[in-house]
């Protein structure tokens, strides 16, 4: 496999929408494949295929218990409670803020086959979804900031 670049805060593709993925085959697989590289070289937890220069709806997550997600087309389908905490962002590096997101979520997705699939995700984990599927649509966690912080300093 492969390890992409990571494009950074600036490059406009970080705000476009991205486009659902039609064609479940081999290039998509080795495309996941090198996302999962990709984030494990970079140390995130989280990676959405617009941060690669790819304006595709593709995510890979990599939970911190080591669970790995790949996601393909995912949407939000339903969502509960409100949880803040602190964000940071590969794309854009050294900046970190206090974000709101839902305490719970459901998600519907697609795996690299294309078959659909309905999970459930909590706490720190429902955040890099939906901190993912914002990248989907355009959206920077900036977007989103009460305030910025310095992590190291922060209490939670």
């Amino acid at each position: 496999m492969a390890i992409r670049e990571i494009i950074k805060k600036g490059d406009s593709l970080l705000t476009k929408k991205a486009h659902d993925v039609t064609v479940f085959d081999q290039k998509l697989h080795t495309l996941i494949d090198d996302m999962k590289d990709t984030l494990n070289s970079a140390y995130g937890v989280g990676l959405a295929a617009p941060q690669i220069g790819i304006l595709r709806r593709i995510a890979v997550i990599n939970t911190p218990e080591g669970e790995w997600f790949e996601l393909v087309n995912p949407e939000i389908i339903s969502s509960s409670g409100a949880l803040e905490d602190v964000e940071g962002c590969l794309s854009i590096p050294h900046t970190f803020g206090i974000v709101e997101r839902p305490e719970t979520i459901t998600v519907l997705a697609q795996d690299r086959f294309g078959k659909y699939f309905e999970h459930k995700a909590e706490g720190y984990t429902a955040r890099i979804f939906c901190h993912e599927i914002d990248h989907l649509n355009g959206i920077l966690f900036t977007q989103k900031v009460i305030r910025y912080v310095d992590p190291d300093k922060e209490k939670r």
